[in-house]
Parts: C-alpha cells; structure tokens; sequence
C-alpha cells in the first residue's frame, strides 16, 4: 500500500506512537509521518505509507493553520499546559480588544523566535528536549518565521474568558509558516500584554492542502481497516502533490 493518511491526532499521544499504530494496522513497516505535532496538541498529522515516505521532504515545509487557546497568568517550563509553574503573574489584567489587537499585530508578518528548550530540534546532534530533560540548557539561535494571520476569536460571544484560578484564556487562530512554535507564540503574547501566558491547548486545523476535514481518527481508521476500506482515504502521491509545479518529459528526456 503507497499514499498518504492524514490522521486527527489525539491528545497525549506522540507522532512516533501514531505511526506505530499504522504500522500495526495496516501491517507494514514503511510508515512515517511529514512533521511533530506536541503530544499535547491534536489535529492534522500527515502520515507516509509505502513508497509515498519519499515524498516527506516536498510536504515537511507546508504551511500550518492552528486553533489555540493562550492561557494568561503565569508561564511554564515547557510554554504549555503540561509543564512546571514558573513565573506567576499577581493580576491579570482585561484588556480591550485595541489593547489585544495591537499585541498580536506585532507578531504578524517575518519575525524571528529562540526554539525552546522542550522541542525535538537538534543542536549539535542532540536533541533539546533530552537536554531539558536533565535540567541543562544550552543557548540556540533565533530562527525567522512567518506569521500570516494571528487572530482572536470570541467565544461565547466575549473574547476573553476569565477562569475559576484567576487566569483569563484567549483563543486565536494561527496560519503560520513551518517550524513556528506557536507555545513561543503565546508566551510572545504575554509578553507584549504584560502578563505571564502560556499556551493551553492547540489543534492543527490544516498542514499544506490537507485540512482536518480530510483527517480520520485512530479508532476510525481501525473499523476501516476492518471492513477492507482502506484505498478509500489512502490519497495518491500525485493528489498529495498536485499543488507543486511540474514539467512532462519525453521518453528520451527521462533516461
């Protein structure tokens, strides 16, 4: 079996653990995935089956869109929900939607951000997140990325909800370039409001042309596997890849 599966993360879940899920369902070793989604995120995971494991270089640059909630009040170890308190922010204040607006208009466009310490980037061959795991910490390099829409979104009809703790959550939608950190993101936007934020909660709704509409769940994928469906949502190399120019070359011209 050749394609890809754009599969809806769970929460708690690693990339790594969701491709050894395929592995096992669909009994083949050639399986991999285009990019990390945080074990705390859910969402949009491109996996690669068979000969389509080629293609990861040509989709692991796509652009993102995310739903995220930032979470003001204090900051964390790890800038999301599953880390260690750190610096804890007396009063949170509510701000105005102008107040709210100019902050997040500060971060669109090309901006640069210091990858943190809890990521599976590699500094001189070594994963940070086993670094920050023994409680070292090492400098690294600011690195440029792109935000293209960073927006607030109301809920329930106001755009800051104030919780039980004290804290106040916003939440926003990111259509960014690859590699951003959008924990980096919110902590940024605490920043630029005055208050210790981290991110509490995040969903990829798209990576490149595949949206979360497309995507299937674990446990449906296993009932499609059952029933013998699976060329149904297995998308063909050629889809996969549609959006990227091409040339036609003549027999001679391919030898």
């Amino acid at each position: 079996m050749d394609g890809i599966l754009i599969v809806d993360k769970p929460v708690g879940w690693t990339s790594h653990d969701v491709v050894a899920r395929v592995r096992r369902l669909l009994k083949t070793k050639r399986v991999g995935h285009t990019g990390t989604l945080d074990p705390f995120a859910t969402g949009v995971l491109i996996v690669l089956v068979g000969r389509a494991t080629r293609l990861a270089q040509f989709l692991v640059n796509s652009e993102k869109e995310y739903e995220a909630v930032i979470r003001f009040g204090y900051t964390t170890d790890t800038g999301d929900g599953t880390g260690e308190r750190l610096k804890t922010t007396p009063f949170v204040k509510a701000w105005s939607e102008d107040e709210i607006e100019r902050a997040l208009a500060g971060l669109r466009g090309r901006i640069e951000q210091v990858p943190p310490m809890y990521s599976a980037k590699k500094v001189k061959g070594q994963k940070l997140y086993e670094l920050a795991r023994r409680g070292e910490e090492i400098e690294r390099q600011p690195i440029p990325i792109h935000i293209y829409e960073l927006e607030a979104q109301t809920s329930n009809g106001t755009l800051l909800q104030t919780n039980t703790d004290g804290t106040i959550d916003l939440n926003a939608r990111v259509r960014c370039s690859a590699g951003t950190y959008v924990r980096v993101l919110a902590e940024m936007t605490g920043e630029r409001l005055g208050a210790g934020a981290h991110l509490a909660h995040l969903r990829r709704t798209r990576a490149g042309s595949f949206r979360i509409e497309d995507a299937v769940t674990l446990d449906e994928l296993q009932k499609i596997v059952e029933a013998d469906d699976t060329e149904r949502i297995i998308i063909s190399s050629d889809a996969a890849l549609s959006h990227m120019p091409f040339v036609h070359l003549t027999a001679g011209q391919t030898r």
